[in-house]
């Protein structure tokens, strides 16, 4: 039995047509290589690769090995999104233990095919592992800090569109928050949770991602509020998902409800897509494909598994593909309404995730010279996040040590990218095994978390 623990997989109320946001994976610079012009593309993923937009799949590393699954995957997609490898529970069995097995097994996948990979998902009240169900207050909201800092720097550099938060407001009229741990932790949390995985991954895409939020609702204007918010204090929101897991009817509104969000400054990604077998499946496929395409800043889509019988929605053959692994009729549906348009997408291409990062084996030069050091905090009531960027001087250098002196009252709860000596007074952070060789002019960021009041002073770099 697949594990279906996915937002989308709980039992939702048919009064709303369900659609969750999940982490819609962004195309591959590599897999922007449009065909011949007038060309008509033969895959899902070429095709939309010539409006420089991705069509991408949820899947399981586990299903790798069924040869019928990943034939199509590799041959249809350009983009993928774990179903469930990359959450909380997941990848922080136990607090500050990580897990990334399975979700470095599909990154390596998605590389080696020249795919990109939309993460799903860092924040969710749902499929929280025990130990932070267990939790409240600021012991939760500095265990989520830490869970997005280390597996968004974990993943730095390799992941297109990180769902940040995932499934915060309520169903129903008042387009209010949900109750959740997370949300009695402060009204902030979701600002805190944006502003961390910035800090920790500077150039991925960083999404906000719901479900029932297809046409111009509460629910959706509920969300709408809050980007607009986050767009006028500079809170680094850069996209929004919606989940369209659709019955046998889409709103009327749903290309103009993905605009209003496009006009606030933010992309906009469909992100799990899957509709209910039916009549009128292969129409509401091409509508929502359709609608994408008409909007500038809709990146792409993602259906929610690749045949039938991965889907969630078992029974509902919701899919593009069968159980046996043959076409639909909205599989076609989808692939002509994509070869209808061309013409480059005015949105900045993702990176390339074929980059392989950075070895941590290679052995530091001799010599050395002087280096700097800043600090950029994230701070709430009674604790902050705290950034380091350490920069070379006018030589490289083969090692750095950063002393930084923290108020009273201050104790760090976590390190990463580096080694502290202790945590309260003035501590000195030292690089570790694949960060201390800089160029000359080169830096490179470290990152601790704590409680009390975040250091203040002009910290000090000594280089090797």
């Amino acid at each position: 039995m697949k594990d279906r623990r996915d937002g989308a997989a709980r039992i939702r109320p048919r009064t709303v047509v369900m659609s969750v946001v999940a982490g819609a994976t962004m195309l591959a610079a590599t897999a922007l290589t449009a065909p011949a012009a007038n060309a008509a593309a033969s895959t899902l993923g070429a095709a939309a690769a010539q409006s420089g937009r991705y069509f991408g799949a949820a899947t399981s590393s586990f299903m790798f090995s069924n040869t019928q699954h990943t034939t199509i995957l590799n041959r249809e997609f350009n983009s993928i999104v774990a179903e469930n490898e990359m959450k909380w529970d997941a990848t922080e069995p136990q607090q500050n233990v990580f897990n990334f097995t399975g979700a470095d097994r599909l990154v390596a996948h998605a590389r080696a095919n020249g795919m990109s990979v939309r993460g799903h998902a860092l924040v969710w009240h749902s499929q929280q592992p025990g130990w932070a169900q267990n939790m409240s207050g600021t012991a939760l909201r500095n265990a989520m800090i830490n869970h997005v800092t280390r597996v968004a720097t974990h993943f730095r550099g390799q992941i297109h569109s990180w769902d940040v938060v995932n499934e915060a407001f309520a169903d129903g009229g008042s387009g209010g928050r949900r109750d959740s741990n997370l949300q009695r932790t402060g009204n902030d949390w979701i600002e805190v949770a944006f502003r961390t995985a910035k800090a920790a991954d500077p150039n991925a895409k960083l999404c906000y991602n719901d479900y029932n939020t297809d046409g111009i609702n509460a629910k959706s204007t509920g969300i709408y509020n809050m980007v607009r918010d986050f767009k006028s204090r500079g809170v680094p929101i850069d996209c929004v998902g919606f989940q369209s897991h659709l019955g046998t009817t889409l709103a009327s509104d749903y290309q103009a409800n993905l605009q209003r969000f496009a006009d606030l400054g933010v992309d906009v990604q469909i992100t799990e897509l899957d509709v209910a077998q039916g009549a009128n499946q292969a129409s509401i496929y091409e509508r929502v494909t359709r609608a994408c395409l008409a909007v500038a800043r809709c990146n792409g889509i993602t259906v929610w598994g690749v045949r039938d019988n991965d889907s969630w929605r078992r029974g509902e053959n919701p899919l593009l593909f069968d159980a046996n692994g043959n076409k639909k009729p909205a599989y076609t549906s989808v692939l002509n309404a994509l070869n209808s348009v061309s013409g480059p997408n005015p949105t900045t291409p993702p990176p390339n995730p074929t980059t392989p990062p950075p070895n941590p084996t290679t052995p530091p030069p001799s010599g050395g010279g002087a280096c700097s050091a800043s600090v950029s905090l994230n701070s709430w009531s009674g604790g902050f996040v705290a950034t380091v960027r350490v920069t070379a001087g006018n030589a490289a250098i083969r090692g750095w040590t950063v002393r930084i002196t923290l108020p009273g009252g201050t104790t760090v709860t976590g390190t990463w990218n580096a080694q502290a000596s202790g945590s309260s007074g003035t501590v000195n952070f030292s690089n570790v095994s694949y960060n201390g060789q800089l160029s000359a002019g080169g830096s490179t960021e470290f990152g601790f978390q704590g409680t009390g009041t975040g250091p203040s002073g002009t910290p000090t770099c000594t280089a090797t």
